[in-house]
């Protein structure tokens, strides 16, 4: 795999990891800015485009917010949304699988409730 390629996966990835810290460790608090394209770019060794590309994805997704002369600022109630997608892609990832998986297995409700208490 060429390095170009790692990086972009790496910088994805780390998108992901980023914002599961985010939710997780208040290290970004609501209102405070957010790193510069250009540090992330010198940081991630990425392409300027590829950097954009991904804050535009946060801005789109109310994450952040452009305050001008500032830069880039993280929204108020950010983490709430960063924990509603969380949740989405928890239940679409593990509980609707989990149940289709039961399903198939003919595992009843009361089972799946008796697997998650133990």
């Amino acid at each position: 795999m060429n390095a170009l390629v790692q990086r972009k996966i790496l910088f994805v990835c780390d998108a992901k990891t980023s914002k599961d810290y985010l939710c997780s460790n208040n290290q970004l608090k609501e209102g405070e800015q957010a790193p510069s394209t250009n540090q992330l770019v010198n940081f991630y060794k990425i392409n300027h485009a590829t950097v954009s590309k991904g804050i535009n994805q946060l801005v789109d997704e109310g994450i952040l917010y452009k305050k001008r002369g500032i830069g880039m600022i993280v929204a108020e109630e950010a983490k709430e949304k960063l924990i509603g997608q969380r949740k989405e892609a928890f239940i679409e990832d593990y509980v609707v699988r989990l149940v289709h998986e039961a399903e198939k297995l003919e595992i009843t409700e009361a089972e799946i409730i008796q697997f998650i208490k133990e």
